[in-house]
């Protein structure tokens, strides 16, 4: 993609395979997800076969809470991750669910209410480059999915340290790269072909699914975004390989 000169001094960013300005991401990114919202959840099912249920909870098994446990889910979409983190904080616990786009918080505070956990927790439309939260809060701090949309990575996974207690611990749950050469094709050619088709025939939109299939691509691979997290303040960070590493599960601590 060629530059406009004029731009040549303003700071750029990934969208998809495309550079854009670092300011626009944001509202390129919210363009896609509130053209997919209304059918987010289907198409994760369709997408994974259901699979993408089971790194969620295996995910919130790693995070080992406790009763009366402090976490925040950010990208939290419609609320699959923060209705397991709910049960296992308990009543006495406090779970944030954040999304910066406000169609995609709704539905997940909808699907909420109707599981019955509106009183555990808490629905903010927030930016992960700038939480509105306290110093030292959290006791984790979880990300499912989302923080390969985010324009400034290390920016958000600071305010993520941040606002982490000491000893705290994020999780960044994210679509990785396949250990297997034979996977990896095989995972291009499902993700490149049939799932901008998939996108169109269920959602109306293989543009934003096309989107989100080349933002895979651009994110940081396993150890890359091990040395983004250690950049951001935590320490004892390492992953773990879910699916042929289609799928990782990196874990940092605040010491």
């Amino acid at each position: 993609m060629r530059e406009d000169p004029a731009n040549d001094d303003e700071p750029q960013t990934d969208f998809g395979y495309t550079r854009v300005p670092l300011t626009d991401k944001g509202r390129l990114v919210d363009q896609v997800f509130s053209s997919v919202a209304p059918r987010y959840d289907l198409m994760n099912d369709l997408m994974s076969l259901g699979v993408h249920r089971l790194w969620k909870r295996y995910t919130v098994y790693r995070a080992n809470l406790r009763p009366g446990h402090r976490v925040l889910d950010l990208a939290s979409g419609t609320g699959d991750l923060a209705q397991l983190l709910a049960r296992d904080a308990g009543a006495s616990g406090q779970v944030v669910v954040a999304d910066i786009n406000l169609p995609m918080l709704e539905r997940g505070r909808d699907r909420l209410i109707d599981a019955g956990w509106s009183q555990r927790v808490q629905c903010v439309q927030v930016n992960a480059e700038q939480l509105p939260f306290a110093d030292n809060y959290f006791d984790c701090v979880t990300i499912a999915f989302g923080l390969r949309n985010v324009a400034d990575k290390l920016r958000a996974l600071r305010e993520m340290q941040r606002v982490l207690r000491p000893a705290g611990l994020l999780l960044v749950l994210e679509f990785s790269r396949p250990v297997s050469g034979l996977l990896s094709s095989a995972y291009d050619t499902y993700s490149f072909s049939v799932l901008p088709r998939l996108g169109k025939l269920i959602a109306g939109d293989a543009d934003s699914y096309r989107y989100l299939a080349e933002s895979i691509r651009m994110h940081p691979d396993q150890e890359s975004l091990c040395h983004l997290i250690e950049r951001a303040g935590l320490a004892k960070v390492d992953y773990q390989n879910l699916s042929g590493g289609i799928v990782a599960i990196h874990r940092g601590y605040k010491l």
